[in-house]
């Protein structure tokens, strides 16, 4: 099976250096270096489509530009990438976000992955008017996603549920194809939802052995309803010809935070509900130190961002090897970023694929032939 790469459309700024903000602290003063402009927003997406990623996640949420018209607006200058809209059940009704989907379908030929983001922070919620918990958060999502499935096969729904009620739902135009589902959550709420309605169980970067726990605990969950859900992973990445030019980019990111931007970014996201948030923060505890937590895993991101706090670090040859560690876990969809996303889409596009190409883990989408790997001069 040919692995599957998708970019990330950074709708809350660009930057040289890391864009910090993110479950429920604001983006740092460096999102404004590149602003998410429709402009650049589609340069970073043609680069990507040209360069062989199969979609591109956008982020959701107060920090950020809305992740449905940004899209839409994107795919008008686009046209194979298909976009990983991440979006809150809490926020819209099922019927809606069900006829949207299909609207998205139609007019950009099938180019729509619904990223389903429930949401681990209540006080995020609230601003938007949603007062649930977190756990009842979930279960409402399961309820979403019961009611969006069945319109997208064409049936007429009713549902009166503990937090949904429709009646006579039914959509005009189901929609061609059906967007597959992608779906994150480390809490015991999440898996249950994960397990019923994912197509695709999304994973932050954590060290391999973390990673195979997880897969492990969504399989065996899935397998109790039937279904074998595909695995996909979120990672930053520096990538470059060499290790020592890789690592010295990341240290000079690292240099780039100061610790007042450090301490109010954790003291942020020390108040989130997240589990995997949770997980994100323990792999660093706030501390500069010891921030290669297994081989060409960096936990640096996490220091200053939200979500996806690790980045795969090394030679083109040292990520591919990464890689192939995760795909032997089950991973088949790497959900990738990196700053700038539309340099090091670049640096990741013609460093990392073409090898991935050479060994048969991976075609262009496009069906292009691509080019093998040039050879790293000898420097010594």
């Amino acid at each position: 099976m040919s692995l599957t790469f998708h970019w990330f459309l950074p709708t809350n700024g660009d930057s040289r250096d890391v864009v910090g903000g993110g479950h429920g602290t604001p983006a740092t003063a460096s999102g404004r270096d590149r602003p998410p402009t429709v402009a650049y927003l589609s340069q970073i997406a043609r680069a990507a489509e040209d360069l062989g990623f199969a979609g591109a996640l956008t982020p959701t949420g107060a920090w950020c530009e809305d992740a449905w018209l940004t899209t839409a607006m994107v795919s008008q200058n686009s046209e194979r990438l298909k976009f990983l809209v991440a979006f809150r059940p809490g926020f819209l009704s099922p019927t809606l976000a069900a006829q949207m989907a299909s609207t998205f379908q139609r007019h950009t030929g099938g180019r729509l992955l619904l990223n389903v983001v429930t949401g681990g922070e209540s006080h995020e919620q609230r601003a938007y008017g949603d007062f649930l918990d977190k756990d009842a958060r979930y279960r409402r999502t399961g309820e979403f996603l019961s009611v969006v499935r069945e319109l997208w096969d064409g049936k007429s729904v009713d549902l009166h549920g503990e937090h949904l009620r429709v009646e006579e739902a039914r959509l005009s135009r189901p929609p061609e194809p059906v967007p597959e589902v992608y779906f994150g959550g480390s809490s015991p709420a999440a898996g249950e939802v994960a397990a019923r309605y994912a197509d695709v169980y999304l994973t932050w970067g954590e060290p391999p052995a973390q990673v195979a726990e997880k897969t492990a605990w969504i399989r065996k969950l899935a397998a109790r309803h039937g279904r074998t859900p595909r695995f996909g992973i979120r990672l930053h990445v520096i990538t470059r010809d060499t290790a020592a030019q890789a690592w010295a980019e990341a240290d000079r990111m690292l240099a780039g935070f100061d610790a007042e931007t450090v301490r109010a970014v954790q003291q942020g996201l020390a108040r989130s509900e997240s589990e995997g948030q949770r997980r994100m923060l323990a792999l660093h505890g706030g501390s500069r130190e010891s921030l290669e937590i297994h081989p060409n895993l960096w936990a640096g991101v996490g220091l200053v961002r939200g979500g996806a706090g690790t980045a795969l670090v090394g030679s083109h040859d040292e990520v591919v090897e990464r890689i192939k560690e995760y795909h032997a876990l089950g991973i088949d969809e790497f959900v990738l970023s990196g700053y700038p996303h539309l340099e090091e889409a670049y640096w990741f596009g013609e460093g990392v694929l073409p090898r991935l190409a050479a060994q048969g883990l991976w075609a262009h989408p496009d069906g292009r032939r691509t080019a093998a790997p040039a050879p790293v001069p000898f420097a010594g």
